[in-house]
């Protein structure tokens, strides 16, 4: 296997007097996706700070391959109502590229068709389709989506995250998907990280397993457990009701709550 695009050893980050991320390990690479799954304030949205730059790790070590290109999709990005803003216009002042480019952009993700309208009046699918065609414009290595499906039906779910497939063959990039819902995720990715404010579990989909501590960490955010197994894994620790590792405080969170 190549060399990981990004790889973080040991790494925490530490925002005030509040340890956010403990001990984490994970690397991203090439043509695999990986998806970072945990409840609402598990500090899954910092994570993904640290691998875009934004946030440096208060111990540990973050490597990135050099001239490394990251195309990032936000969970969510609000356009005042009173902006007069195309889709074309929203691509191009992301990215100055030619015309045809943005329109190749927008025909990839299924969307070319809205390339003149405001982006004001897009659905919630529409919307991630043209975020996406944005990063992809970039030509990056690796694409960064947080919570890509968000306010998207389960048919376009599917389709988003079939999409997501084949830019990964196309393009040859790693992708990283930041999710709380294992419902539809579990088959479009390779590989599955278990986010607690540190690593509770990972895997493959195929390494899939019963184990309850994972469903009892979504019960006690206040969250449907996924009706899916769990990964196999060792557990040797207990969340409380709030989803904190026992013997431990609230931490501060990069995540904006919402609820589905």
């Amino acid at each position: 296997m190549s060399a990981p695009l990004v790889s973080l050893t040991d790494v925490s980050l530490r925002l005030g007097k509040n340890e956010v991320l403990q001990h984490i390990n994970l690397q991203l690479y090439r043509q695999r996706i990986t998806t970072l799954i945990g409840p609402n304030g598990a500090g899954k949205t910092c994570l993904a700070k640290l691998v875009l730059g934004l946030h440096r790790p208060s111990s540990g070590t973050l490597v990135r391959t050099p001239g490394l290109k990251i195309g990032y999709m936000p969970q969510r990005l609000r356009i005042d109502d009173s902006l007069p803003l195309t889709v074309d216009r929203f691509l191009w002042l992301a990215d100055p590229v030619h015309l045809d480019e943005r329109r190749a952009a927008l025909e990839r993700v299924g969307v070319a068709a809205l390339q003149h309208e405001p982006v004001q009046q897009l659905s919630g699918g529409e919307w991630q389709r043209v975020l996406l065609a944005r990063a992809l414009l970039r030509k990056a290595d690796l694409l960064v989506l947080d919570e890509p499906a968000q306010g998207v039906d389960v048919i376009g779910q599917n389709a988003l995250y079939g999409l997501l497939a084949e830019v990964r063959e196309e393009m040859g990039c790693g992708i990283l998907l930041i999710s709380h819902d294992l419902h539809l995720v579990m088959a479009a990715t390779d590989e599955v990280i278990c986010l607690q404010h540190h690593v509770c579990c990972s895997g493959t989909p195929e390494a899939v397993s019963r184990d309850p501590a994972f469903h009892d960490m979504f019960a006690g955010a206040q969250m449907p457990a996924p009706n899916l197994a769990l990964y196999t894994h060792d557990h040797d620790h207990a969340h409380d009701l709030h989803g904190n590792v026992d013997g431990e405080h609230d931490h501060a969170h990069c995540e904006h709550h919402h609820h589905d």
